[in-house]
């Protein structure tokens, strides 16, 4: 058998949830997944999938559906 060296689903949500609480630490954010996927090392999929698993469980971070222009815009603000 050969070992996977694809990260986790929960690395990938750690890292996403680390990176939105430090962004939205001097207040709220508004966030398109293409322009922070080289920041997180994610795809912008990937992002957008996250987010909508985090807006629904992650206590530490608020996450709202913002705008859809070219892509989903996402407010992230702390409570």
């Amino acid at each position: 058998m050969s070992a996977t060296t694809e990260p986790s689903a929960d690395s990938k949500e750690t890292r996403l949830r680390r990176y939105l609480r430090n962004r939205a630490e001097e207040g709220e954010v508004y966030i398109k997944s293409k322009f922070i996927a080289d920041d997180v090392d994610l795809s912008p999929k990937e992002i957008g999938a996250l987010m909508v698993k985090l807006r629904d469980s992650a206590a530490d971070i608020e996450i709202e559906k913002w705008s859809y222009t070219s892509a989903t815009t996402w407010r992230v603000s702390r409570p």
